[in-house]
């Protein structure tokens, strides 16, 4: 299974993070070394959506336009008195609505999300923006990487999810990671500073590593980054106190919660000094030694599955049992299940049958056809959930100014008539409108039998379709601008008889040459009529010669020269 993270920037920057251990793919040419035997050597992208041309940033990143890429919306300027307004999918999966783990004023000039998403279903992930509103989406640039396969607890919880994030913080720090530092991070995160996400009500204190080195940091499958486990924050003031993190979330979801922790305080030097419980929404779900799990100066992670938050806040609380507790970092991810897709050979079709038609961007014809259900994006296109993925049941594109063909993949849309239904579905099921376009070329007989099987098909005021009962009989070799199959039969057998033909002759000349047939090969250095001529010559005195010595022959054999005996 490979595996992309996705950072979103709205309005400042949209992006996907990446894998390598020492390198980073950005700057090397796009191309990811491997960071395990495991780890894919895949290709990941920096696009400025809406740039003109190549650039590079401060920190040496090489970011290039969108060019033929389709995953990149329009682009507005201006200032906003709030956030945008639309949905994000990845892999046919709604997994944005838009959440932003940064806080409200900052995501109303520029916010930065990411996903962690399966990529190994399909050799391409689709990455769409939609808007409900009157907002336009507003992306300033994508980021797409592979991730560790195993990253993030891939082996226990599948390939079935996306991890939409919801906060990554680096306690006692500043913001640091890609885009906005030149701190190194494996799979290009940003580490939000934790200050906006304490509870206030409570006394913090921040500790630092003092330059000591940290152990067991960078490690596969998560390359989780030193400099995270170099600061930490701690309680102030009475010893009693709690560390509490409020998180923003929406409810009716699980949630993966990850929290990093090194003992970097040089004065716990055994187990047993520093013990502290962890709550999450409430619960208390583990008691933490780091020392006793690790030792001191090593990087210590620790991940649980919140279910099913009926809060829209999530509570992260560290409460002290011996000593001060202590939190390098956190991450809190929700789990998105990935949503059904269209079956595979039905998006072909639908991909073919844009391109023959011509369909306009505005009909929205971009990602998959049925997915994410909500949205009901492709206009003109009415989808149906059976068991072998969604299909598409009816294409409604009557008077939409469509110029083309209609390609001959539409006979995948099997689903259009398949199913016979009520007398009062008719009208919404099963059907297929073209009509009023300025549609040519032969209709596919797949079409056609709509129709014939309990749809409905209108082709009418297409002056220029063909080859099916109600329309013109097609030109007998000639159809959507070129050859039709019948053409092509007849030309190949055409040339297959000049071949057969020319291979008889051949083999009349060369072959088939009697016992007595000379020879004639002309030397190397004859090359011009002339020498050819004087070879005749040549031959045709030797000729005369040889004929009058056997005429002076006598019959007994004898030379006569002209006399008898």
């Amino acid at each position: 299974m490979q595996l992309l993270l996705l950072p979103l920037l709205v309005a400042a920057a949209v992006g996907l993070a990446r894998a390598a251990a020492t390198d980073d793919p950005f700057l090397s040419g796009g191309k990811l070394t491997r960071i395990s035997g495991n780890a894919p050597g895949n290709h990941s992208y920096n696009i400025d959506c809406g740039g003109a041309a190549d650039f590079v940033s401060v920190f040496g990143r090489r970011s290039s336009p969108p060019g033929g890429r389709r995953a990149w919306s329009r682009s507005r300027t201006g200032s906003r008195i709030r956030t945008p307004s639309f949905d994000v999918s990845a892999a046919a999966t709604l997994v944005l609505s838009f959440r932003s783990p940064w806080p409200e004023p900052a995501s109303r000039y520029g916010a930065y999300s990411d996903l962690i998403f399966p990529s190994a279903t399909s050799p391409t992930s689709d990455i769409c923006f939609y808007s409900l509103s009157t907002d336009a989406p507003v992306v300033a640039s994508i980021e797409v990487a592979p991730v560790h396969p195993l990253a993030y607890d891939g082996a226990t919880t599948g390939a079935d999810l996306i991890l939409v994030n919801y906060g990554r913080l680096t306690c006692g720090n500043n913001l640091f990671g890609p885009g906005f530092t030149n701190d190194s991070d494996a799979f290009s995160r940003v580490w939000q500073s934790d200050i906006d996400f304490r509870n206030n009500d409570l006394n913090y204190d921040a500790i630092t590593a003092g330059g000591r080195k940290i152990f067991g940091s960078n490690q596969p499958p998560n390359y989780f980054p030193t400099k995270l486990y170099t600061s930490a924050i701690t309680t102030g003031g009475d010893a009693s106190n709690e560390i509490e993190y409020l998180m923003p979330v929406d409810t009716r979801m699980s949630y993966m919660v990850w929290l990093h922790f090194a003992e970097i305080d040089a004065g716990i030097g055994s187990a047993g000094q520093r013990v502290f419980d962890v709550m999450l929404a409430g619960k208390n779900v583990t008691r933490i030694d780091i020392f006793k799990q690790v030792g001191g100066f090593t990087a210590f992670k620790w991940t649980y599955i919140v279910e099913n938050l009926t809060s829209s806040t999530m509570s992260v609380k560290l409460v002290p049992v011996v000593g001060r507790p202590i939190l390098c970092g956190l991450e809190n991810y929700a789990m998105v299940p990935l949503e059904t897709r269209t079956v595979p050979n039905q998006v072909a079709a639908m991909k073919a049958l844009k391109d023959s038609l011509k369909i306009p961007a505005r009909m929205g014809w971009n990602g998959d056809p049925c997915a994410p259900r909500t949205w009901d994006a492709w206009e003109g296109v009415t989808c149906l959930r059976k068991d072998k993925g969604l299909v598409i049941t009816q294409l409604d594109l009557a008077s939409q100014g469509l110029k083309g063909y209609i390609t001959d993949e539409i006979s995948h849309l099997t689903d259009l008539g398949s199913v016979i239904k009520p007398v009062y579905w008719r009208n919404s099921w099963h059907h297929s409108l073209l009509n009023n376009n300025q549609l040519d070329g032969q209709v596919p007989e797949r079409l056609y039998s709509i129709g014939v099987h309990g749809g409905v098909i209108d082709l009418s005021g297409n002056k220029g379709l063909c080859g099916v009962p109600t329309l013109p009989a097609c030109a007998l070799f000639w159809e959507k601008g070129g050859l039709n199959r019948t053409g092509k039969i007849a030309l190949g057998a055409s040339l297959g008889f000049v071949l057969l033909v020319t291979l008889i002759v051949v083999y009349i000349l060369c072959i088939r040459r009697g016992p007595y047939d000379y020879d004639f090969e002309f030397p190397q250095d004859l090359t011009s009529i002339s020498a050819i001529s004087a070879k005749r010559n040549r031959y045709q005195r030797a000729k005369s010669v040889m004929l009058a010595e056997m005429e002076a022959h006598g019959p007994d054999g004898y030379y006569t020269n002209g006399g008898a005996h």
